[in-house]
């Protein structure tokens, strides 16, 4: 499915609703990393220029439903103001009187951003009242937040049911990106896939094992694996309770032919603030210590998958990344998705970080900005805030 782009949409003078994905990193008012905002920058300057009327949404960080100091979207819209080179003053309410007066103030050519949605219980549940008071707000809406079109709220589903609805620019981008890995992807095909939690991603592990050649496996999430294929892992961070569902994928795997590779070695210690590691093979990990990144000779297996591949996904880090003592896996299979001749797709965040630590973020055809979007939209072909868009004619 492509679906509808404002790209050569007449909106001069029109308010247009637009959802953005500004859940960035904070450390107080301080935005940490901005490359969410980046992204969104060119569908905002393209309504901007069109002589548009632009009202700005997003959630932040999760408050819960309620308005939460830390999580207003102040920092986000100073951030924005500046990449922008314009003004983009925030408000500090979602809908009412107030803001509805805000917006239709809004010279053509000009943005505001509203407060954190998820301040609003309504927006996590898709409550009609709070979609249809937002789309009272606008004429057009238009989603470019493809790191939360995997969610059904009302931002996503609820107004564009209400109003015209079109893609942004980085949504279409993120769309025509990821179906490449889905319509014929070239093989052999390879998908890397970490992060803490079997349980998170189970049912997308299932989804790859229809598409991939080879799975590599790697972060916390390996343990429960090397738990299910019978090994000690010592104090590691695992889920027994996932372990039958980590054999079924493994049946699932070797029944079509899907090599699933987990690391033969891994950097141990017994605590995360131990300052260094030690590297054992994972047939040898210690009662009193656990598993905190893969060995260099995972690094090296996983590198040769990876370099014969002509399609790669990589999502999610291999080990603690946010360690120094134990960022070298995830960082060694950055550098060898980055050298790979195939055609290549990252997400999520610690995968992301590690391109762009690496500085071989322009060696990656596509850097997705939605680590979970991308993993549900490869499992289900599209996403509900995807699917509330229109198709193109």
């Amino acid at each position: 499915m492509e679906p509808r782009s404002i790209e050569h949409l007449d909106v001069q003078g029109k308010r247009v609703f637009v959802r953005i994905d500004a859940n960035v990193p904070l450390d107080g008012d301080r935005i940490t990393d901005d490359t969410r905002l980046g992204a969104a920058l060119a569908t905002i300057q393209l309504l901007l220029d069109g002589g548009a009327r632009v009202i700005l949404a997003s959630h932040l960080g999760r408050p819960k439903g309620k308005p939460t100091p830390e999580y207003r979207m102040a920092p986000v819209a100073a951030a924005l103001s500046e990449l922008a080179g314009r003004e983009i003053p925030a408000l500090d309410e979602i809908t009412g009187d107030a803001v509805e007066q805000r917006v239709a103030s809004l010279a053509p050519g000009s943005a505001l951003m509203l407060e954190n949605l998820r301040f609003d219980p309504g927006e996590e549940a898709n409550d009609a009242d709070l979609a249809k008071q937002l789309s009272r707000l606008a004429d057009l809406y238009v989603n470019d937040a493809f790191g939360a079109a995997h969610r059904a709220h009302a931002s996503t589903v609820g107004v564009p049911a209400l109003l015209p609805a079109y893609a942004g620019l980085l949504l279409r981008k993120e769309v025509a990106s990821l179906s490449t890995l889905l319509a014929a992807p070239e093989r052999p095909f390879v998908a890397i896939v970490g992060g803490a939690k079997v349980s998170d991603k189970l049912t997308v592990i299932g989804g790859l094992l229809q598409r991939v050649d080879t799975l590599l496996i790697g972060g916390g999430m390996a343990n429960t694996f090397l738990l299910a294929d019978g090994y000690e892992i010592g104090s590691s961070l695992a889920e027994p309770d996932q372990v039958e569902e980590a054999r079924r994928v493994m049946r699932a795997a070797a029944e079509r032919g899907v090599a699933v590779v987990l690391p033969s070695d891994a950097v141990i210690a017994r605590s995360l603030e131990d300052p260094s590691g030690t590297i054992v093979s994972t047939e040898a990990v210690p009662p009193t210590m656990a598993i905190y990144d893969i060995g260099p000779e995972t690094i090296a297996r996983f590198g040769n998958e990876i370099g014969e591949a002509r399609t790669i996904f990589w999502n999610g880090p291999m080990g603690v990344f946010e360690r120094t003592a134990f960022s070298t896996g995830t960082r060694g299979i950055a550098l060898a998705v980055a050298k790979a001749d195939g055609y290549s797709v990252v997400g999520g965040g610690d995968s992301v970080a590690a391109i762009e630590q690496m500085g071989v973020a322009s060696a990656i055809d596509h850097i997705s900005t939605g680590g979970g979007a991308s993993l549900e939209f490869l499992e289900r072909e599209t996403l509900p805030g995807i699917a509330a868009i229109p198709e193109a004619e």
